[in-house]
């Protein structure tokens, strides 16, 4: 009898193993595993409302960028990368006392939409948000996928501080530093790493790139510093209710992050050069959440390789300041699900991961000069490694 529970034990391990090694690996799009069913509910409703397409009677506009989320986040799925390019726009200072950076909110920047709706255009003869004389520069910027931002949103202050080094006390050429919002909080999210929390990230695309009013954005953006004009808005404000926008919120924090493709014997010595060049100094293999109320995002490792802190990759790739971060500064982009992109960089310039790499500069420029010293080999084998995030 106790031979047959010992069997049946082993049996049920072995059959417990096995069902773990061939879970399948979660696909773009898909939520993070381990939600209950409430939580599944809630990301499928605010994926319906990431594809809805709006239109001026439903909230569009009069500015704007896409007419839905997924216009934008589109490839391969709702919540991966697009083919627009935006346009935003800042005035730096840097011999002003105080904040240097002017986000030229009062006349409409930083993001200055490519598009208008028809009673606009009507009432204005404009097609696109005219950019003020007073900016000192104006980027392109392509669009990320969102897949994992959940986590990232759940990495605990300290966690990214820990990596902060902003006099470079080591020497090792690399100061990270972190970016804060404008009433200190720590920044995490966009290109320069201003918003501090997911939450205010989702808001602020619905107002910026879609003309979306919700209850925490209610007023409608200026047209270049002008007030909309009368009659050209229909929908009243706030247009997206507060329970749609906690749907949508749910969909984005709950999407799962990519998973990494299986490592060859090429990759495995591509990982080991991505070190030894130092790559791994600002694009850090993992972060950990801490706590959270939602189970799946609660103590987990994110094999995100990035810091989330600003750092100076030199003359050649600035464009525009943002809060505390300078031109010359961004935000360590995170790699996982870099496999899946056509283009790189903050403004899709580099269009191989080789070129990528040649242009990085600043802090970056002795892990870029290293891997140019590598030989041939290890180079293509540390492409092939970062082909498989």
């Amino acid at each position: 009898m106790m031979r047959r529970v010992a069997a049946g034990g082993i049996w049920l391990l072995v059959a417990a193993l096995g069902g773990a090694a061939c879970r399948r690996p979660a696909q773009p799009g898909d939520p993070l595993p381990g939600l209950s069913a409430a939580e599944r509910q809630r990301f499928d409703r605010g994926r319906a409302i990431f594809d809805s397409v709006f239109t001026p009677a439903t909230g569009l506009g009069p500015l704007f960028n896409a007419d839905a989320c997924a216009e934008c986040h589109e490839d391969p799925v709702s919540g991966g990368t697009g083919d627009e390019v935006e346009r935003h726009a800042t005035a730096f200072h840097p011999e002003a006392t105080g904040r240097p950076c002017d986000e030229l909110v009062a006349l409409g920047g930083p993001v200055f939409q490519k598009r208008v709706t028809p009673a606009l255009q009507a009432a204005l003869a404009i097609d696109s948000e005219p950019v003020p004389p007073q900016v000192t520069a104006i980027a392109a910027r392509t669009t990320p996928d969102i897949f994992g931002f959940g986590l990232l949103d759940a990495v605990p202050d300290s966690e990214i501080l820990a990596y902060a080094d902003p006099d470079d006390r080591d020497s090792d050429g690399i100061s990270g530093r972190p970016n804060r919002f404008f009433d200190g909080r720590l920044g995490r999210f966009g290109r320069k790493a201003l918003v501090p929390a997911l939450r205010e990230f989702n808001d602020g695309a619905l107002a910026a790139e879609q003309g979306i009013t919700t209850p925490a954005v209610p007023e409608e953006e200026t047209v270049g510093g002008r007030p909309i004009p009368a009659g050209v808005d229909p929908a009243p404000d706030p247009e997206l209710s507060a329970a749609a926008t906690d749907l949508l919120d749910a969909f984005v924090r709950l999407l799962a992050p990519p998973s990494p493709a299986r490592l060859s014997g090429q990759a495995r010595q591509g990982r080991a050069a991505f070190a030894t060049v130092g790559c791994d100094r600002c694009h850090v293999p993992a972060l950990h959440t801490g706590d959270s109320p939602i189970p799946a995002l609660r103590h987990r490792a994110v094999d995100a390789y990035t810091d989330l802190l600003l750092h100076d990759m030199g003359p050649e790739l600035a464009d525009i300041c943002l809060g505390q971060a300078t031109p010359s500064e961004f935000r360590t982009e995170p790699l996982m699900g870099v496999r899946r992109m056509a283009r790189f960089l903050h403004d899709g310039r580099a269009t191989t991961l080789e070129q990528a790499i040649e242009l990085h500069a600043g802090e970056a420029a002795r892990s870029r000069d290293r891997f140019r010293a590598l030989p041939a080999e290890e180079r293509a084998a540390l492409v092939a490694f970062l082909k498989t995030l």
